[in-house]
């Protein structure tokens, strides 16, 4: 009996019976802009806020905050971690600052969601999970000129700001976007459901919410969840 427990032991180190899943993050946000007249207050903080609760969960992430967080640099940065992560891994995206119909605002201009896609098309056999903190966030879903097939891309979630013709607001008193500020206290445990964060129970706890302290404008903001329903039960973080 011993000889076997020995053997089964043996397999799971050299075997790769069970291989661990690891979580990569790239954090990225801009308050202050080559162009200041579209500077922001909260969004650089939100990235940080962000880094730190992945952080704590002893997740390998990223930061690139205003004049680092180029169209450049962002895609080097996924680029570099693409080719890190390994089949089974997790990778996640978050961005805070301007946005506008079909891309988010770097430092430097506009990243097309179009182009962050086809980078992370690269990544095959990796759970993919975006949150994007922007206005107009929510048309990711047709910015791609064929209309993503999100059938085919089986292993992709966004989730977004807001709808695509909506704004997504920040506060002050706060200190950060509202959907930033919900998914920080999603990751710290809010979302939490047996201990566990899935896509569907994080997102269910932002859209709530968001959607309550966004009553007090003229146009509620509402979250959006896109993606193939096959992932809603994928657990992003234990608690």
């Amino acid at each position: 009996m011993k000889k076997v427990l020995l053997s089964l032991a043996l397999l799971l180190l050299i075997g790769g019976v069970s291989v661990a899943q690891t979580t990569y993050a790239l954090v990225t946000g801009v308050s202050a802009y080559q162009n200041s007249q579209m500077n922001l207050y909260n969004t650089t903080k939100d990235s940080k806020d962000i880094k730190r609760a992945l952080d704590n969960l002893n997740i390998k992430s990223a930061l690139l905050t205003s004049k680092y967080a180029t169209n450049e640099n962002i895609t080097e940065k996924l680029n570099k971690i693409i080719s890190v992560s390994k089949p089974g891994d997790k990778i996640m995206f978050f961005f805070s600052g301007h946005g506008t119909t079909g891309a988010f605002c770097t430092y430097d201009g506009l990243f097309y969601y179009s182009d962050l896609v086809a980078i992370l098309q690269k990544a095959k056999d990796r759970e993919i999970y975006c949150f994007v903190d922007a206005c107009h966030s929510g048309s990711v879903q047709s910015a791609s000129p064929n209309g993503y097939d999100w059938a085919q891309n089986r292993n992709m979630i966004f989730c977004m700001g807001c709808k695509p013709d909506e704004f997504s607001y920040e506060s002050g008193w706060i200190g950060n976007g509202f959907f930033s500020k919900a998914l920080i206290k999603g990751i710290r445990g809010k979302a939490a459901r047996d201990g566990k964060i899935t896509v569907r129970s994080l997102f269910d706890y932002i859209y709530k919410d968001v959607t309550a302290h966004t009553r007090q404008y003229e146009q509620v903001q509402h979250p959006m969840l896109i993606g193939p329903s096959t992932m809603h039960q994928n657990v992003l973080f234990v608690r």
